[in-house]
């Protein structure tokens, strides 16, 4: 009896220091989508999201560090084509899951409820898709007529230069960075959340700020329209709203005046719209250019 005991309590122990994952259909389409499967026994998604979210409480309470990684049919349609699994399995489903878990859009699990875990998750996979497309238009410039230097290379060399600058002349505090890039296809726009302490040196996400670098990068290359803005909660203080805009694959500082006229007019109807009380709009500061490494 001891003996089973004691082996219990080791499997208890190993499972817990073995990572779960959870595949989520986060809205009702893709919900719909699964349906189709016999194996797949839901038929009301409100009442599977709240089943998702009994196994998420019930897992953490075992000590259990879970990930919730989004689960898109049309994927897993094709993984299963590709493996020559049958889709109508909850094997393949499984394997699918373990899958998306190493390369697709995922966040811990840390207890929220499931309202505030579909749109992190959400803005995962939107952050991870723009990132890869990012990625395919630097390294499809290939290299330029004249010097033959990596452009995709070079471009993502100055963003990663102008992000550091951008954070070093924010000071301390808390920043929320937007870039927008307008492509052919559609407007790449990556955002990124950065503390700084009275130190040079910003506490960064590495995934989050290269996805950020990526898209300024294919800015830079582009020679887009696109621009930065920089908006900064001091430790002490009102919030202030800096801005840059690409010009030539540089950034170059907007006047307080025109950070305030983007801040306040409505991007639909172009009516002006009431400045935020406790927001001080700022000029953007100079971005120091290095050696010259764009490319036309």
């Amino acid at each position: 009896m001891a003996h089973t005991d004691r082996t219990t309590s080791m499997r208890r122990t190993l499972r817990r220091e073995v990572p779960s994952t959870v595949g989520l259909l986060a809205d009702e389409q893709d919900f719909a989508m699964m349906q189709r499967y016999r194996s797949f026994l839901f038929d009301d998604h409100p009442v599977y999201l709240q089943q998702v979210e009994g196994l998420l409480r019930a897992l953490t309470s075992q000590g259990v560090h879970t990930t919730v990684a989004l689960f898109d049919p049309e994927e897993y349609e094709e993984f299963c084509a590709s493996a020559g699994l049958d889709p109508d399995s909850a094997d393949s489903r499984t394997r699918f899951t373990a899958g998306i878990a190493a390369g697709g859009a995922s966040v811990p699990y840390t207890g929220q409820s499931i309202e505030r875990l579909i749109p992190l998750l959400i803005n995962e996979a939107v952050t991870q898709a723009t990132w890869e497309y990012a990625t395919v238009v630097l390294a499809e410039l290939g290299c330029c007529a004249d010097c033959g230097e990596d452009i995709g290379r070079a471009s993502f060399d100055l963003a990663s230069r102008a992000l550091k600058a951008l954070l070093d002349g924010a000071g301390p505090g808390t920043h929320h960075l937007v870039c927008s890039v307008p492509t052919e296809d559609e407007p790449l726009l990556s955002v990124l959340h950065t503390e700084s302490g009275e130190g040079p040196a910003a506490r960064l996400d590495p995934a989050a700020g290269a996805a950020f670098v990526t898209v300024l990068g294919a800015g830079i290359a582009l020679d887009s329209r696109g621009g930065v803005v920089l908006r900064t909660t001091a430790p002490e203080g009102n919030d202030k709203v800096r801005g840059w805009r690409l010009h030539r694959g540089r950034l170059a500082p907007l006047t307080a005046g025109e950070v305030f006229s983007a801040y306040c007019t409505d991007a639909e109807t172009g009516e002006p719209v009431s400045p935020e009380p406790g927001v001080e709009y700022c000029a953007g500061f100079d971005i120091p250019e290095e050696e010259d490494h764009t490319h036309h």
